[in-house]
């Protein structure tokens, strides 16, 4: 299996399941895929300015995992065909992770090679990286891999102030983990800018746990931004010298995973600080759920 063939087709997280056949009519083009996203899906902490609010039953949705679950509620809800967006009522609270987990499976549905990718956005808080899921798609044209945020519409853009086209995102606008880890190591940034305001937690653990749900995803298990497993640290904790030599390793592999895809499969499948296993925390909720 080559790089590309592994993001190719739906599998795992993305896997629409018994609903595939709703992905059959929907745009090829990243584009028009991001537009059907966006009338599907409400970010969760960006309904107030789309003039709604969550019940506790609607907020809950955030919690899944998988693209099959997404859309059975996005079914349960409205029965029309995907292009057809819902109104803002009617769309699934998530977040940008589900933004562009659903996005990517999209694309695998018509071929198009496409992977989400863990770390942080520096176009939402002037100064600061915030935690966030891109989608990372293969431009056959260009022979590139090309990054899409596919929450950014319209009002967000407007909102944030973003100039450039969020169907492809520059590389210093959009961080992955791996680079952050390595810009800040090498002293060119600041990790105590990476994290989330929301939240007002920064540093090198925020940085490493998404180094981790990043290598997890390339390897096709695209979980939540708040499971946690293994070597993620906390925030209290103090990285000591083995395992910032664990993180500058995966760090070098997840910004070269198509050269290096074996040794990132090896190393997160045989090192039980980063192998996902079949249950993880879910920090948000306060319990463990298998995945």
């Amino acid at each position: 299996m080559t790089p590309l063939d592994a993001y190719a087709s739906p599998v795992g997280m993305t896997d629409p399941g018994r609903f595939a056949p709703l992905f059959e009519p929907l745009p090829p083009d990243i584009a028009g895929v991001a537009k059907v996203a966006q009338g599907l899906l409400i970010h969760e902490h960006m309904v107030a300015a789309y003039g709604r609010s969550l019940t506790p039953e609607e907020q809950a949705t955030v919690h899944l995992r998988r693209v099959e679950e997404l859309l059975e509620r996005m079914m349960a809800l409205d029965d029309r065909p995907l292009t057809e967006r819902r109104p803002v009522a009617d769309r699934v609270a998530g977040n940008c992770r589900h933004f562009s987990v659903l996005a990517v499976a999209m694309l695998r549905a018509h071929g198009t090679p496409a992977r989400a990718r863990c770390g942080f956005g520096g176009y939402f808080n002037p100064g600061t990286f915030e935690d966030h899921w891109v989608c990372e798609r293969w431009d056959h044209d260009a022979q590139r891999w090309v990054l899409a945020d596919a929450q950014i519409d319209r009002p967000q853009r407007d909102f944030f102030g973003i100039e450039f086209d969020p169907t492809d995102v520059p590389r210093d606008r959009f961080l992955i983990a791996g680079d952050a880890w390595q810009r800040c190591r090498a002293g060119t940034a600041d990790p105590g800018t990476f994290g989330l305001t929301v939240t007002d937690e920064f540093g090198y653990w925020w940085i490493a746990a998404n180094m981790m749900r990043d290598a997890a995803a390339l390897g096709n298990v695209e979980l939540l931004p708040w499971d946690v497993w293994g070597a993620m640290p906390e925030p209290e904790d103090t990285i000591d010298d083995e395992l910032f030599a664990l993180f500058d390793h995966l760090a070098e592999l997840t910004l070269d995973p198509d050269v290096r895809r074996g040794e990132l499969l090896a190393l997160v499948a045989g090192d039980d600080r980063l192998r996902v296993p079949p249950t993880v925390r879910n920090v948000t909720l306060g319990r463990d759920e298998p995945i």
